[in-house]
């Protein structure tokens, strides 16, 4: 199929361009303003007990969890002075008063403790914004733009989780930009000193940027049906470019070498699309597959990425074994235009490292196995360790305006309703000065870790009631039921806030409740990350192990490439844990370390970091499969495909961690832990592993490297997906120097 395919590029090679260039068109028309389509949410389960009760609150009460608070500091005066209060309840109605708001309260209001700071300069307003995620952060923008000022004796800034994540999706955006203008034109450089030309150098990227166009289509159409997340354009960008990256390196370099060996221009396009093309397919189909994992899970942040990483990847797979070889055919020696002279030269000979290398495993493989195992373990250990938690407004930079009203709210208040754990009733009950309530309300107060519970009974601490409160807050319109808002002691990210949503839910309640607040959410999302990842899991190496063995043809290099993948990737979260847990390297790195990773992250770089290793899998296996088909000997087979492949790997892997790696200059921490975590996966993969590891376990493991039971041999014979050389080389003899093993 692929020899037919690349035969009909070479014939309408410039049809297909012409196709290629309307497409563009079309798709940057169409596509380019995807962004304004997209979503700044999905963090949470629709179906979790948390989300459920925020919809009971706001359609039941008119209120919900506070999103939006304003820190207000009298100019004059304290806090009681009767014009700093006619001032201050002016300003708590003027917020009431404006649209998408409910549950809007105050110090002045309510005369709450908890709205009042400790030393008693400054108060809170409080209100919710209503309407999903981006409604609420584009809201909570205009908010800041209007009242961040000083006026009528009172100097007011504006802050909450609206405002946080908010000015994270601004950060973000701009230090995208700025990372793709340092990743492209490095990246660019890079690929000249692999290629030693300008004009093949400038192939890959081509192939990148029509990836990347063609997926902002591609998710345009997406987010017409459903949630996608604006998230999801950064793995576009980075696995767009990377991706086309790896496989025009591998389309061009196989040209480059049937050219070498003898062909026609065109039969070496063909040739091309015949052998590197097929591990192309293969390797886009495993990459695909593992970010599909992604779509068991409920939360669409996490499938967003799975609909974008899915687009670019066949996108990039397709222009790579279509676009590039019709290019290459128009091209023919004019790809080698601007050559470099000793960068071809240096070129010529950088395999005699990889194959130097490669022998010198061959001679100790136990010593090299043990010592990158151990080392690789070590590494992870970390890992056992990691707590998970959710975003902040530490992830911003220093000096943020958001974050220094969180960071006040945190330090200076006594515990405030942003923080609280909500209780509402889903059905008629907790009436206003009902003995429910009041003895629901004392039992939540004498839970541990509870600092206070507000209620329409009153307000609670340590199983009492010490104070009126104001009842009216709490209660529905109709007045046949109201919600309870249990503050903890500590944060709401806070293990031990945690324990107290587990511990609210198993208390009993005379009528059926939701939990509901910033603890319940992360509990839920940890919870329904955990309830998914087994299925998650399962595909991924499910698939790995089924496509591995029809590439193969074996039942043993598939487990094996699973194994070492799961090892290499824990030794990258170790490392994650140890530099973003536990802050190593922060003041270098320039973060503010919160003692947890953000849940979602760890699933996101695994499912795109275990695509990518299979990648440099598939590219090392099919050429020593190659040489083993044609001469049986294991030894010469690995030795000679780490010769042929390492130079295309590292040089894969160094580009495209420069592309992960420019995300580390974000001023946003989720941002940088995903450049660092992802570079640090792929360059350890590429040299440490395939380089060291896997010839080691290949030379131990000998012959049996490619045993599998009768039967599947001749499925494998029937179905298989390996590559075909086809006519692409003369055999060679054993004794042939540039291969030799060195190994008696």
């Amino acid at each position: 199929m692929l020899d037919r395919l690349g035969r009909a590029v070479v014939r309408r090679r410039r049809v297909i361009l012409a196709i290629t260039a309307l497409f563009f068109v079309v798709a940057g028309a169409v596509g380019g303003g995807v962004a304004s389509h997209l979503k700044t949410g999905g963090y949470n389960d629709p179906s979790s007990g948390s989300v459920q009760a925020a919809e009971l609150l706001d359609k039941g009460f008119g209120a919900g969890a506070s999103n939006i608070l304003l820190l207000v500091r009298p100019t004059q005066g304290s806090l009681d002075d009767p014009a700093v209060a006619a001032a201050g309840k002016a300003l708590t109605d003027r917020l009431a008063h404006e649209p998408a708001l409910t549950g809007v309260v105050s110090y002045w209001s309510t005369g709450a403790a908890g709205l009042r700071s400790k030393d008693g300069t400054e108060a809170l307003v409080l209100g919710h914004i209503d309407g999903p995620d981006d409604a609420v952060m584009k809201r909570a923008s205009a908010i800041v733009d209007t009242y961040t000022a000083t006026s009528d004796g009172l100097a007011v800034r504006v802050g909450g989780s609206g405002v946080v994540f908010d000015q994270i999706t601004k950060h973000i955006s701009k230090d995208l930009a700025v990372s793709e203008g340092i990743a492209i034109p490095v990246t660019v450089v890079l690929l000249i000193l692999v290629f030693g030309s300008v004009v093949a150098a400038l192939l890959p990227v081509g192939i990148g940027v029509l990836a990347i166009v063609g997926t902002l289509l591609m998710l345009r159409m997406i987010a017409a049906v459903t949630d996608v997340s604006v998230f999801a354009m950064n793995l576009t960008t980075a696995m767009g470019l990377g991706l086309a990256i790896d496989y025009s390196l591998f389309i061009l370099t196989r040209y480059r070498e049937e050219v070498a060996n003898g062909r026609a221009l065109h039969d070496a396009v063909v040739a091309s699309v015949r052998t590197a093309g097929r591990t192309v397919v293969y390797s886009a189909l495993t990459v695909t597959l593992s970010l599909a994992a992604m779509l068991v899970f409920p939360l669409y942040f996490l499938r967003s990425f799975a609909y974008a990483g899915i687009a670019v990847v066949l996108l990039a797979a397709a222009a790579a074994v279509i676009v590039l070889p019709a290019l290459l055919a128009v091209l023919g020696t004019r790809v080698e235009k601007w050559s470099v002279p000793f960068l071809v030269r240096r070129r010529d000979k950088q395999g005699t490292f990889w194959g130097a290398l490669a022998r010198g495993v061959m001679r100790r493989p136990i010593p090299v196995a043990v010592l990158v195992i151990v080392g690789l373990a070590v590494l992870g250990a970390p890992f056992l360790g990691v707590t998970f938690g959710s975003s902040d407004s530490r992830v911003l930079p220093p000096g943020t305006a958001a974050r220094a009203v969180s960071q006040a709210v945190t330090t200076d208040f006594d515990g405030a309703r942003n923080d609280a754990v909500l209780v509402v009733p889903t059905a008629p009950g907790f009436a206003a000065g009902s003995a429910d309530l009041s003895a629901y309300a004392a039992r939540a107060s004498a839970l541990p870790n509870v600092r206070r519970v507000e209620s329409a009974a009153g307000i609670f601490s340590n199983g009492a009631r010490i104070s009126d409160g104001q009842p009216q807050s709490y209660v529905a319109p109709q007045g046949d039921r109201s919600y309870v808002v249990i503050i903890p002691a500590q944060g709401p990210l806070d293990g031990s806030s945690q324990d107290l949503v587990r511990a609210v839910r198993a208390l009993p309640a005379p009528v059926p409740v939701q939990v509901g607040g910033s603890s319940a959410s992360l509990v839920d999302t940890k919870s329904s990350i955990a309830a998914s990842l087994p299925w998650a899991v399962g595909i991924i190496v499910l698939s790995t192990l089924l496509l591995l063995f029809a590439f193969t043809g074996s039942v043993v290099l598939p487990v094996k490439a699973v194994l070492l993948n799961a090892l290499s990737l824990s030794a990258t979260f170790g490392a994650m844990v140890w530099i973003f847990q536990e802050g190593h390297l922060s003041g270098f790195l320039h973060f503010t370390p919160t003692g947890s990773l953000e849940t979602t992250l760890p699933i996101l770089m695994f499912c795109i970091a275990f695509g990518l290793s299979m990648d440099y899998e598939v590219f090392l296996i099919s050429r020593i499969k190659e040489e083993w088909d044609r001469s049986g000997d294991n030894q010469r087979a690995v030795v000679w495909g780490l010769q042929k492949t390492g130079r295309l790997i590292t040089a894969a892997a160094v580009l495209i961690a420069i592309v992960f790696a420019s995300m580390a200059f974000s001023g946003v921490t989720t941002m940088k832990l995903m450049g660092i975590g992802l570079s640090l996966a792929v360059i350890v993969d590429a040299t440490i592993v395939r380089g060291l590891l896997v010839p080691a376990i290949m030379r131990l493991a000998g012959r049996w490297n490619w045993w599998a039971p009768a039967p599947l041999r001749r499925v494998s014979a029937r179905w298989s997906l390996a590559e075909d050389s086809g006519e692409t080389m003369e055999p060679r003899p054993a004794t042939d120097a540039r291969v030799s093993t060195g190994v008696r």
